[in-house]
């Protein structure tokens, strides 16, 4: 399968707070429709420790790719370990900065690859998969709240005002928390689908059914980054990130039979 996006939008602004511990892979004036790799994360921790994990989970697994990557579609044990490297790296930064102790950061991963979209995250930051308007996928949250919505114990809608609705149960952070990634290939890619992986922050302001009426209307990707950015400016509380990722064209390899028929009428 070869998937081809167009140029995906992003941002990342500090919304209500003092400074921005949010993070994005790669940079918003450096993409470009030829990245496979996109990558948002929350930083957590005060003022620094959050930026500094944000942007090093980022580093960590862009050099970790470009390292030991060969190809194809990142398996769940290969981003797995992408995760362990990156633990790692949080180590070797806190023995240096021991002020840094406890920093950690949520993580979306998304790569674009020759079976599919493979995607994966750790916390409460999401990836959306949305086709014709509706969502069709989105990642669940590693947050206590959700964790009580499964159980029955409450509503999505008591989760959305809950007191302790930014506690998660999964971060990346170090060796001695070491956690895991959910990871999912999506097979299922037509042309017009769009991805939006996103914080905390753009969730808050944005419930599903808003996202939904948002994607809907038809508005190319500049025109949705553009209006995702003026909302949550007015309403954010929290930094805010986001990518958009459009999806240009799906084009399926052909079958072994069609190969054969094909190289045989070439030879005739």
């Amino acid at each position: 399968m070869n998937i081809t996006i167009e140029r995906p939008f992003a941002a990342t602004e500090k919304g209500g707070r003092n400074n921005n511990e949010d993070f994005i892979y790669p940079l918003s004036e450096l993409a470009n429709s030829g990245e496979r790799l996109f990558m948002v994360c929350d930083g957590v921790g005060g003022a620094e420790k959050g930026e500094v994990a944000s942007a090093l989970a980022c580093d960590s697994f862009k050099t970790f790719f470009n390292t030991f990557f060969e190809g194809g579609d990142p398996s769940e044990e290969f981003i797995n370990k992408a995760v362990l490297y990156t633990e790692s790296r949080f180590d070797e930064y806190v023995k240096q900065h021991p002020e840094a102790k406890g920093m950690a950061t949520t993580l979306t991963f998304l790569y674009v690859g020759v079976s599919g979209i493979t995607i994966a995250h750790i916390g409460d930051s999401r990836i959306y998969h949305i086709r014709d308007g509706k969502i069709i996928y989105v990642t669940e949250d590693h947050s206590l709240v959700n964790s009580w919505i499964q159980l029955g114990m409450m509503t999505k809608e008591e989760a959305a005002v809950h007191p302790q609705k930014n506690v998660i149960t999964r971060a990346v952070m170090g060796s001695g928390h070491s956690v895991g990634a959910d990871v999912k290939l999506i097979t299922d890619i037509q042309p017009g689908d769009r991805f939006l992986m996103c914080t905390d922050g753009v969730t808050e302001c944005f419930t599903d059914e808003k996202i939904e009426r948002l994607f809907s209307h038809g508005l190319n990707v500049e025109s949705l980054k553009n209006m995702i950015v003026e909302y949550c400016t007015d309403e954010a509380k929290d930094n805010f990130s986001f990518y958009i990722l459009p999806v240009q064209n799906v084009q399926k390899a052909a079958g072994y039979k069609q190969y054969i028929l094909s190289l045989f009428y070439t030879l005739a």
